[in-house]
């Protein structure tokens, strides 16, 4: 794999780590602005809702953009807008960074899948997708961790400064690693691009994966209070936990670049099915620790192998238009990953408890298998024969 891919991986790292560190910032940031701590959790609302409207808008205007500049204009504007939050003393003006950071970040999202898998061969897409998502798992791993304890030991901003200076070495290295020849040729018509978007193959997997997205962040965002509340575990001993869950998923992303080219249907059958049974069995047995601090693992790791895989089939879907692709495959994501915490919260509304959580994500995976089947059907009533690798397949 190209050294330049790792390279792309950093700057999604700071990127991940921007998205999800607002979890263990918003009290602090609440005090500082003078707003209530369910205001300050909008900047998380306001970064997801930007992400799902600017991935395919970002991707539409970047279409016709040399991607070499474009990666490095997207990673520019991102590291900005967090200086400009580092010194802001206005939740307005912070807010609206928020958003403008998720464009930055959705179309540099767009670009970088695009980018990746133009400098591998034609066959190798998910190990290139692999490596890019890595970037994001390291992110819950350390970065959230990380910027958690940046903003309990020099405030919330130095968390935001952080992030800044994480992009630096990331532009640097767009700038000298991505090739000149990866930006030849990008320059597309949005028509050619859109036009290579139909077909249902795409649709059915860009809708599995917001389902298995939804089914992840569903647990994953209520997974502290689960632990607490359900497992009994010490509220000191939950970073452990979710650095489990990161851990899983940076292992699963790697076990799925490996095997998601040459055995992509297995992959997802297998592992969807083990990652169903898994949260089945999370749902029941919450309440041991052993069980839960092996299932933070494996159902991390089993959620990214699926959901990287997905991404990967989206671009083979759509291999005549990758930035239009990658895209609507962020937006899908992060769709899931709108849906599946307001899903966790309904359970826990209509008086399942955190308990009911994991089985959302257990029917929001059964659900995924129910849309699969539909395709199948209605592709075979359609003269497309069997399953075709329409939807599980390259």
């Amino acid at each position: 794999m190209p050294f330049a891919l790792h390279l792309l991986a950093l700057a999604v790292f700071a990127q991940g780590t921007s998205e999800f560190m607002l979890s263990g910032l918003g009290p602090d940031i609440a005090h500082d602005l003078g707003v209530s701590i369910p205001a300050a959790g909008a900047l998380t609302s306001a970064f997801a809702i930007g992400m799902i409207v600017g991935a395919p808008l970002t991707a539409v205007l970047a279409v016709r953009w040399p991607r070499r500049p474009a990666l490095f204009g997207f990673l520019l504007v991102f590291a900005l807008v967090h200086v400009v939050g580092a010194l802001t003393s206005s939740f307005p003006v912070l807010l609206g960074t928020r958003v403008v950071a998720a464009l930055a970040n959705a179309g540099f999202l767009a670009v970088a899948l695009a980018t990746a898998v133009s400098m591998v061969a034609p066959d190798a897409k998910g190990r290139a997708t692999s490596i890019l998502l890595g970037g994001t798992t390291l992110a819950c791993v350390a970065g959230v961790p990380g910027g958690a304890l940046l903003g309990q030991l020099l405030g919330w901003r130095a968390a935001f400064w952080a992030v800044a200076l994480i992009c630096v070495p990331a532009m640097i290295a767009v700038l000298r690693s991505v090739p000149a020849e990866s930006g030849q040729g990008v320059r597309g018509d949005v028509r050619a691009e859109v036009r290579a978007l139909r077909g249902p193959r795409l649709l059915t997997v860009l809708l599995l994966g917001a389902l298995v997205n939804a089914a992840t962040f569903c647990t994953f965002t209520y997974l502290a209070p689960v632990a607490m509340e359900v497992t009994g575990i010490d509220a000191a001993r939950v970073p452990a936990l979710l650095a489990l869950f990161g851990l899983g998923s940076f292992a699963g992303v790697s076990a799925a670049g490996r095997l998601s080219d040459t055995y992509p249907t297995r992959v997802l059958v297998l592992g969807g099915a083990a990652l169903l049974l898994g949260w089945v069995v999370f749902a029941f047995a919450a309440g041991n620790v052993a069980a839960t601090l092996v299932l933070a693992f494996v159902q991390g790791a089993l959620s990214f192998a699926v959901g990287s895989t997905l991404i990967a089939q989206a671009l083979y879907a759509a291999s005549g238009a990758p930035t239009l692709a990658g895209g609507l495959a962020t937006a899908a994501l992060n769709v899931g990953a709108a849906l599946g915490p307001w899903a966790g919260g309904l359970a826990i509304g209509g008086g399942l408890g955190y308990r009911g959580v994991p089985g959302v994500s257990a029917l929001l995976v059964a659900l995924a298998f129910v849309v699969t089947c539909v395709a199948r059907v209605v592709r075979r009533r359609a003269g497309g024969g069997a399953i075709d690798q329409a939807v599980l397949g390259g």
